[in-house]
């Protein structure tokens, strides 16, 4: 059952800001491990020479460390104060 939002979704709601960030990233780690999984499949299935594939896996698999490090450390989710005019 996907996740049901109490009231109108508005980026300035800290809480769901908060929930769509981690939403993000489940989507990221999502794609990471069906993309990955599929070229180390064909990888080991065809018996190619990809000298490529490791460093790709440990590139986005740094990326998507960094993007969790963002997320659980380092974003902000305090409420954002009204513009002044």
């Amino acid at each position: 059952m996907p996740p049901r939002w109490p009231r109108k979704p508005d980026r300035n709601d800290p809480a769901y800001r908060k929930l769509d960030d981690r939403m993000n990233f489940a989507v990221h780690v999502a794609i990471f491990a069906a993309f990955n999984s599929g070229l180390w499949f064909f990888h080991n299935l065809l018996q190619v020479s990809w000298e490529w594939l490791p460093w790709l896996t440990a590139a986005w698999l740094t990326v998507l460390l960094g993007h969790l490090i963002y997320i659980f450390a380092i974003a902000d989710y305090s409420p954002i104060p009204p513009k002044s005019s």
